[in-house]
């Protein structure tokens, strides 16, 4: 199985516009990030966590032309405002599955009023299959994917497993009950915003305590701010089993 972060930054992306911070400013390519996304791949299947403004140009980078669904994590725009982009493919190849919850569905279909309606559709218009899911494991390709819920401020969104890897971003708290599902992994990948604490994400501090807790392998930070610091520098910091990711960063496991 084939994790490839597509994306690693925050809702802004780094650089920011018009920002004369460092960080922004850095020359080092694992400083510059597209909106959070990860491409999952496994046998002859390839399906993408979140679907962001800058979908087309991850899809592009990473020679990425099929691919079998979208699982959503929430509805905000940096997860979801580029699902228009999927028009070269459904009109390539078959309706796009989607998976996503009642909430998040209902937005999308609010948003996105012309992949979804079933009148007087445009003709080049997405076609997609939507799937809605809960708290229970659901059929993914030939794996059972089961969703995690977790906190982004007082939303509740969904993070993802998938056999040995799990997939949390945007988190700001996790229950007990749903970090057990998060034992036994090879891959922990998690959100740190930046090093201060902030109401709708972890911080480093609080990122590094979950990984602690439930133990993976290896860990890998992602949906990162300028404001959490060089990746060069912040990386040594970091204990031997966690790293940040970068654009591009592709991790296997067995």
């Amino acid at each position: 199985m084939e994790l490839i972060f597509l994306g690693t930054g925050t809702s802004k992306g780094i650089p920011i516009i018009g920002s004369t911070h460092p960080v922004c400013l850095s020359t080092d390519v694992k400083d510059k990030r597209l909106r959070a996304s990860v491409a999952i791949k496994w046998n002859n299947f390839t399906y993408i966590i979140d679907c962001g403004p800058d979908f087309r140009m991850q899809m592009l980078r990473e020679n990425i032309f099929k691919i079998d669904g979208i699982l959503f994590t929430h509805e905000h725009s940096d997860h979801t405002a580029g699902l228009d982009d999927i028009r070269p493919i459904t009109q390539k190849f078959d309706d796009l599955p989607i998976y996503t919850y009642k909430r998040v569905l209902q937005d999308l279909e609010n948003r996105f009023n012309y992949i979804f309606t079933t009148e007087n559709k445009y003709p080049s218009a997405p076609s997609v299959i939507s799937n809605l899911i809960d708290e229970n494991p659901f059929l993914l390709g030939d794996i059972l994917a089961q969703p995690i819920q977790v906190m982004h401020g007082k939303l509740p969104i969904f993070g993802y497993r998938f056999d040995k890897i799990a997939y949390l971003t945007d988190t700001s708290f996790i229950e007990d009950s749903e970090k057990e599902k998060l034992l036994d992994l090879d891959i922990l990948v998690i959100n740190a915003l930046q090093i201060k604490e902030h109401p709708t994400h972890f911080n480093l501090e609080k990122a590094l305590e979950l990984i602690a807790t439930v133990k993976p392998k290896k860990a890998y930070i992602t949906h990162i701010s300028h404001k959490l610091g060089f990746h060069k520098e912040v990386e040594k910091t970091l204990p031997k089993n966690v790293f940040l990711a970068y654009d591009g960063l592709r991790v296997e496991t067995d």
